[in-house]
């Protein structure tokens, strides 16, 4: 390989792997075939509709740009205009939102006995003729599921206000006792759909609720083999194993690491990716991660003693072993605290450091709920956790053996590392 094949490469290889920006084209996503199933069982049921809810970073957003592609595959005459909420966002401005996304073409007749007929583009919003109300939006997609087969995404959900989630509530209520042929899809951060939409037990029945967890190491493996696929390289094993232990689940670090991977290896005018490439593409992802990342880690672990354990603790925190929710208990950070140190520390030696972690003079990076002796913990903003790991293994606090000791954490969240 020459050093402009390389260059061209590095520069292609900025379009296959995006940390910044959400995937917006069908053959570079991988994985959730799962939960693609389930939103297309909900588009083809008469009175179904579906809301997609999980934590910050998982892909939903991702999801819902390669959704529109995958629908018109399956139905060209499926329309899936796609938005994005805002703050400010009313129920009245969202659905005009949503409806401006729809062009239709009306048949205009030109002066002129032998004028022909032309198409004139108008908005969508016209079928609501002014009336932005549940009642108004069932009769606007009434008259347009004539035509076509209306699939609404409404993506960033999370971020309206109340007022506007109940309301949606009552229109997708409408909607299914109806049986009008279109269906909403909802995207927004939450743990569960208590938290997205309000008032949401009188639309059970009608609302299909799609989970999306962190991806499995099968789904990181097929975003790194994809993406690798599409610019002829290849990869070591070892190399692959590590990129998913870091990433945690979350698709944003492993494109991060991907990208930063591939140009060290292209540096080397070389298609093939080492374990050596990996170790410096963390760095390098330390060393350009968020600044509220990097500077939420250090308010955290600071303390003017040199034999603190805050770092240790966080660490430990970050290799727990979680539930189906992603929280964990203080008797999970034994082991891995043990693992760290070399050391064995019962719970009271590092309990302060957990409700530390959980108040304002440390972030705070963890979130508390529970009584007292039965707390449980989670970190607040999930993109926190490998980067806490990639710390680790930046100073050599991980190492292979580390993990190796940790097999409760090994079977259930890692590959063995190399």
């Amino acid at each position: 390989m020459d050093q402009a094949k390389a260059f061209e490469m590095s520069i292609e290889a900025g379009r296959i792997f995006t940390p910044t920006a959400p995937i917006d084209e069908k053959s570079l996503f991988a994985g959730r075939k799962g939960q693609i199933r389930k939103v297309t069982d909900a588009i083809f049921q008469k009175g179904q509709h579906a809301v997609i809810f999980g934590e910050r970073g998982v892909g939903k957003t991702s999801l819902s740009n390669v959704l529109a592609d995958l629908l018109f595959r399956l139905n060209t005459t499926i329309l899936s205009p796609r938005v994005n909420c805002d703050v400010q966002d009313t129920f009245e401005s969202l659905w005009l939102k949503i409806f401006n996304e729809i062009q239709l073409n009306q048949t205009v007749r030109q002066i002129g006995f032998e004028k022909p007929l032309s198409q004139a583009g108008i908005s969508g919003a016209a079928l609501l003729q002014g009336d932005v109300s549940p009642d108004g939006v069932r009769r606007a997609l009434m008259a347009l599921s004539q035509t076509a087969l209306p699939v609404l995404i409404v993506d960033e959900f999370d971020r309206v206000p109340t007022e506007v989630r109940r309301a949606f509530a009552d229109t997708i209520k409408t909607l299914s006792d109806h049986a009008v042929a279109a269906t909403v899809v909802l995207v927004g951060v939450a743990e569960s759909v208590d938290q997205l939409i309000d008032e949401h037990h009188s639309i059970e029945r009608a609302l299909v609720q799609i989970q999306m967890p962190r991806m499995s190491t099968s789904e990181i493996e097929e975003i790194i083999d994809t993406g690798l696929a599409r610019l002829e390289m290849s990869i070591e094993d070892s190399a692959k194993r590590r990129i998913v232990v870091l990433s945690q689940g979350l698709p944003h670090y492993t494109h991060l690491i991907c990208l930063s991977a591939v140009r060290e290896a292209l540096d080397e005018l070389s298609s093939f990716i080492s374990i050596f490439n990996i170790e410096s593409a963390m760095n390098k992802a330390i060393e350009g991660a968020q600044q509220s990342i990097r500077s939420s880690y250090h308010t955290a672990i600071r303390s003017p003693r040199p034999d603190n354990l805050f770092a240790d603790v966080l660490l430990a925190c970050a290799l727990s072993k979680t539930d189906d929710l992603g929280m964990f208990a203080a008797q999970d950070v034994r082991k891995p605290m043990q693992a760290i140190t070399g050391q064995s520390y019962e719970i009271p030696s590092f309990a302060k450091h957990l409700n530390e972690f959980s108040e304002a003079k440390r972030g705070p990076v963890l979130t508390k709920t529970g009584t007292k002796r039965s707390f449980r913990y989670k970190f607040i903003n999930p993109l926190m956790q490998p980067f806490v790991i990639m710390q680790g293994f930046s100073t050599g606090k991980i190492t292979k053996d580390t993990i190796s000791n940790l097999t409760e954490v090994e079977s259930s969240l890692f590959h063995p590392l190399p």
